[in-house]
């Protein structure tokens, strides 16, 4: 009896002893000022309770996720995010582009685009109509407003109502289309930070998912495509949570293939080794893309080695015909036809 009661009254004292080293060790609760400090379990377990992002273009774009779409101009940009807000409206998609997320509105910025090209892309030669989902809102700029007081500049008014529209429609899902009309200096570092801050802050505040077009300036066509073909590349991907771009196809000027940039939520699926290979097409009267299948980047590049020879054979084709040869001439003295000397001479 008395070594029972001995074992219990040691147990205790250990226990008391733990509880005074836990205390001891046990680090000061500090006040939330910029820093907001926790227990790394404290924002595991607050992560737990938080919904699991789903996919809103397949791996390229989750939920919550302020994403960048660039690609070089008339490439298809467009069509691409209006395809991708047409199918998160009505919540599906077809693989690899997969909606998980319920059907939802979408605001989409159209600051590209006049009515009536709109209206040419979704119809039938202007007749037979797409009729898209209720939830499909397109905003355009008002040619006729004028700056109100309390704004500095058009930049800042802008921003402030994307956030009202948001409220306003109580819409999760915010397409840009495209990045330089929210910023005029977007390739410079100071203009982009701050803008991205901007939709990051509206992000965070409302629990937007947002996707922002945005142009590569020219690069080398032999290249494959990194985050550096972004304008303003430094500061737009470090503040965005993923970004994908989209090529046109060497091998078949109507192919276009979509790769991964930069993602968070989940693995690189589609790099250079895996692109998306589709085609634009309209077989009635919605202008889309059209998965083909997947394929290397390389095989969609330009052959750097036939992109010299074509310079090789313009210096040499100009050089001649400065020293007053003919066409047949040139052509007998670089052995190719007088047809392929003229071409050659008038693309220079």
């Amino acid at each position: 009896m008395q070594q029972n009661q001995a074992q219990s009254m040691s147990i205790h004292a250990e226990h008391l002893q733990q509880q005074s080293l836990q205390q001891l060790n046990q680090p000061e609760v500090i006040e939330d000022s910029v820093l907001m400090v926790r227990e790394a379990n404290h924002w595991i377990t607050e992560a737990r309770d938080a919904a699991i992002p789903k996919m809103l273009f397949g791996k390229f774009w989750h939920q919550g996720e302020v994403c960048i779409l660039f690609a070089d101009s008339n490439l298809g940009k467009s069509i691409l995010a209006v395809q991708i807000a047409d199918a998160i409206t009505k919540g599906s998609a077809n693989a690899p582009f997969d909606v998980e997320a319920e059907a939802q509105t979408v605001v989409y910025c159209d600051f590209e685009l006049t009515d009536k090209q709109f209206e040419a892309r979704y119809s039938q030669d202007y007749t037979n109509h797409y009729q898209f989902m209720p939830g499909f809102l397109r905003a355009k700029i008002n040619p006729d407003i004028e700056l109100p007081n309390g704004f500095d500049d058009f930049d800042q008014y802008l921003i402030y109502d994307l956030e009202r529209t948001v409220v306003a429609t109580n819409a999760k899902v915010l397409i840009i289309d495209n990045l330089t009309y929210l910023r005029n200096e977007t390739e410079q570092a100071n203009g982009a930070l701050p803008l991205m801050k901007e939709l990051k802050n509206l992000k965070n505040k409302h629990g937007l998912s947002i996707l922002v077009l945005a142009h590569t300036p020219k690069r080398d066509l032999t290249q494959p495509i990194t985050r550096n073909h972004l304008q303003g590349s430094k500061m737009l991907m470090n503040f965005c949570d993923s970004a994908f771009a989209i090529g046109e196809s060497n091998a078949d000027s109507t192919l276009r293939y979509l790769k991964q940039i930069k993602q968070r939520n989940t693995e690189q699926v589609y790099g250079e080794s895996n692109v998306c290979l589709c085609r634009i097409s309209k077989p009635y009267n919605f202008l889309h893309y059209s998965f083909v299948g997947f394929g290397h980047e390389w095989q969609q590049l330009e052959d750097r080695q036939k992109s010299l020879t074509d310079i090789e054979l313009l210096q040499q084709a100009m050089q001649l015909r400065e020293e007053g040869l003919t066409l047949r001439q040139i052509g007998t003295t670089m052995g190719i036809s007088h047809q392929k000397v003229d071409r050659i001479l008038k693309a220079a």
